[in-house]
């Protein structure tokens, strides 16, 4: 990158999404790329899916890479931090939108090695992609501040019985991380907030195995519809903006009124 190219990219916006090539993820890149962010695509194992979202954010003329990495895994945060660190500039936004969702069971049918991978990925990745952005937008630290949005779920109030307790349950610990990270860091120029949505209509909830539950969970919702990862991406970017300067430790529920 040559210099004039770099000045350019550190007097803009910079947004790290963790899983990023698909679903809400990559609905929040493409309205961030429109909205003139500089982008750091995640992926874990989809390069192709990845390269595809790419591809499409570029058409909005930002600076934007792909970065392949576990965020559950800490060398490979790192790994990805320092990769925005060269290829991006100066951090300014993260969205911590990686997730997983396991087979439905009932708790009582949960075995150690599930319950390890859902919080690893669910809340661990959270904590160690926000060390690491808060390492680099802090004050604390000479950053410029910025803001963190975690992407949580309505499963965090439900509960989820008899489908999916433990994933409602990381989803709760990742609500609870957001308030309390958003107190911690409120002096170092760092908003911290989440999204809830309510169930949105992608390819995620195949892993649940549990045939036609869109469609029986819409019957539920006071809106008789599931939502659109599009309209959980607005919610994200209105967090990550100025318009929500004086919002923090605060959760946006995108749940159709369930």
């Amino acid at each position: 990158m040559d210099k004039s190219a770099q000045n350019l990219v550190n007097r803009s916006k910079t947004l790290v999404i963790t899983g990023s090539s698909r679903g809400i993820g990559r609905a929040t890149a493409l309205l961030a790329a429109e909205r003139g962010f500089n982008l750091c695509i995640n992926y874990h194992t989809n390069k192709m899916a990845a390269q595809n979202v790419l591809e499409e954010v570029l058409e909005f003329g930002v600076h934007a890479v792909t970065a392949q990495a576990d965020v559950s895994v800490e060398a490979e945060v790192k790994r990805l931090f320092e990769t925005v660190d060269t290829e991006l500039g100066e951090l300014t936004h993260l969205v911590n939108n990686a997730g997983t969702l396991v087979p439905a069971r009932r708790v009582d049918e949960m075995d150690a090695e599930r319950l390890v991978k859902v919080f690893q990925t669910n809340v661990v990745s959270s904590f160690l992609c926000a060390r690491e952005a808060i390492k680099r937008m802090s004050t604390r630290y000479g950053g410029q501040g910025g803001a963190i949005v975690n992407v949580s779920s309505a499963a965090s109030r439900t509960g989820s019985a008899g489908v999916y307790v433990d994933y409602a349950a990381s989803k709760g610990a990742l609500d609870t991380f957001t308030y309390g990270l958003a107190q911690e860091v409120a002096q170092e120029g760092i908003r911290v907030n989440a999204v809830r949505p309510g169930f949105i209509d992608t390819e995620i909830h195949e892993l649940s195995e549990l045939p036609g539950r869109a469609e029986q969970v819409a019957k539920t919702v006071p809106m008789r519809r599931n939502g659109t990862a599009e309209e959980v991406a607005t919610a994200i970017l209105w967090l990550l903006s100025d318009e929500a300067s004086y919002t923090s430790g605060a959760w946006l529920d995108v749940a159709g009124a369930r």
